[in-house]
């Protein structure tokens, strides 16, 4: 089987509500950051020096704890290639993926040699530790963990990765932290991990710093775990407008705190509408809220594209039969959101 990531339209109008965008925008800084790039600055290779040194002051870890790389989908990929390479063909290292997941990790474990083993979460989405453990052996080299998980928004249980870990030494326990800023909880800091140094944390600024077009990414682990993955991303990897955004970008507190209580508040509207509307959702931790439609699912989705609203059909992922991702972002986006679906809900009923 081969695996790749499910690319979808994209819209230069409209309302993006299916790729869990910023849709508020970077900050204000971050323009006036990219405007004053030079014309120098575009004909030189970056220097890394700023941009390293604020992620790890935002990040609260030693700059030795920090790679930086081109989203977090380059991470995921150095990750896969450092993990699973010298994988035979005969006999190949595995790469244990919770699913439904985020595309990239198969997609990038498949291309690095891998054989992905694929586990499904509960019924209720709840996380399936017994199972994860129960495909642990030892031609397993990674293990992804999306916490919150996507597309369901749920939180994994702490000790659920400690577990994993504990059971898998000698592999990469990818935890993928897209959505921390949402959630309020990372291992990043954590000092159980200093007797982990297996475990490498995914962290994006694409989500909450509205960064998602300049391409920012994050890994944040053990120095010696970090080497394996250095050799496998290019020495210039961050384009000189992504070097001056990200400063900037974390050095506006109250733009990224506006952000963060917006989605709190949508996410509050969303449940409020869903209660009202018979339909069932699953509380989040991220700056989305599934849903299910069950049978109209289908409907609904090319319904809302009739009116500009564009959102994402989890359908086809495993468990999501009948479901709908929403982002939930800016307050005034999400009732624009709300009104449509129950005009398309009570327009069929």
């Amino acid at each position: 089987m081969t695996y790749h990531y499910e690319k979808v339209l994209t819209p230069s109008a409209g309302l993006r509500l299916h790729l869990n965008e910023n849709t508020s925008g970077c900050a204000p800084g971050v323009i006036a950051a990219l405007r004053g790039i030079t014309c120098h600055q575009a004909a030189f290779y970056p220097d890394y020096s700023d941009v390293i040194a604020a992620a790890a002051r935002y990040l609260r870890v030693d700059e030795r704890q920090l790679a930086l790389t081109n989203g977090l989908d380059e991470g995921i990929l150095a990750a896969s290639v450092a993990a699973l390479r010298g994988s035979a063909e005969d006999a190949p290292f595995e790469a244990i993926v919770i699913v439904p997941a985020f595309d990239m990790y198969a997609a990038c474990a498949d291309a690095a040699g891998g054989r992905v083993i694929e586990i499904p979460l509960a019924g209720d989405f709840s996380f399936p530790l017994q199972q994860v453990l129960d495909h642990v052996n030892r031609r397993t080299r990674i293990v992804f963990i999306t916490n919150p998980n996507n597309p369901t928004g749920r939180s994994v249980p702490r000790e659920a990765i400690l577990a994993i870990a504990d059971a898998a030494p000698h592999a990469t326990i990818f935890v993928d932290e897209a959505y921390a800023d949402f959630s309020g909880t990372t291992l990043i800091g954590d000092a159980v991990l200093e007797t982990r140094p297996h475990v490498l944390i995914g962290r994006t600024f694409a989500k909450a710093h509205g960064l998602a077009g300049l391409r920012v990414g994050a890994l944040v682990g053990a120095a010696e775990t970090l080497a394996r993955v250095r050799r496998v991303v290019p020495p210039y990897s961050l384009n000189i407008a992504a070097t001056v955004a990200l400063p900037a970008a974390l050095a506006d507190t109250r733009h990224h705190e506006d952000y963060l209580r917006q989605v709190a508040e949508s996410k509050r509207l969303l449940y409020s509408a869903f209660d009202r509307l018979s339909v069932e959702y699953w509380p989040s931790e991220a700056n989305f809220v599934l849903a299910r439609f069950a049978e109209g699912a289908t409907r609904v989705v090319a319904e809302l594209q009739k009116r500009c609203v564009y959102v994402r059909d989890r359908s086809r992922d495993a468990g999501c039969a009948g479901c709908v991702r929403i982002t939930a972002g800016i307050i005034e986006h999400t009732r624009r959101c709300i009104d449509a679906i129950a005009e398309v809900l009570c327009g069929a009923r």
